[in-house]
């Protein structure tokens, strides 16, 4: 689900309806921030877009993007 490109890990998730996706990510707004590492994302009616790299790094994927992967894929079980 998640591919690495230009130094940075992308998933795009739909839902079936808007309040779906929003609610999932109102659900990895909570671990973002209880992490301190927040996504680059987007969101158009039912589909998700999540772009994670780490800013403090230079802006390349470390573990912390991997972790927070991991999390936001336990949402979706």
């Amino acid at each position: 689900m998640w591919i690495e490109i230009d130094n940075k890990l992308k998933a795009e998730f739909q839902f079936d309806s808007f309040v779906s996706a929003f609610a999932f990510m109102t659900k990895v707004a909570f671990i973002a921030e209880k992490m301190d590492h927040h996504p680059n994302w987007s969101n158009v009616y039912n589909k998700v877009s999540i772009e994670l790299s780490t800013h403090d790094a230079g802006n390349i994927i470390t573990e912390k993007d991997h972790q927070l992967a991991r999390e936001i894929d336990k949402l979706l079980k």
